[in-house]
């Protein structure tokens, strides 16, 4: 019985971390901040930004960091928060 509620706790725990993940970004958009202010926070990061889009609920950014590495930012719409960093390989294109 022990054994089943632990498994079962588990089972809730991780589908919970998993809806959170995926729904972290779903906010109103009347709380959302303008794209300017996605714009700014690309320049002090000194980020080069080649497209900003919606993603997931998400802002992204697609550009370039201080060091020229090819970027995909995903950044909360209200906090601006930065929710991830993806650096993209170049070895990943040759393929």
């Amino acid at each position: 019985m022990t054994k089943t509620l632990t498994m079962l706790a588990c089972l809730v725990a991780l589908t919970a971390g998993t809806a959170n993940a995926e729904e972290e970004c779903f906010v109103p958009m009347s709380l959302w901040q303008p794209k300017e202010a996605v714009t700014q926070l690309a320049a002090q990061n000194e980020w080069t930004v080649r497209r900003i889009k919606i993603d997931d609920g998400c802002y992204q950014i697609d550009g370039t960091d201080a060091a020229g590495r090819r970027i995909e930012v995903t950044i909360h719409p209200a906090t601006l928060d930065v929710i991830e960093i993806e650096y993209e390989d170049a070895d990943e294109d040759d393929d």
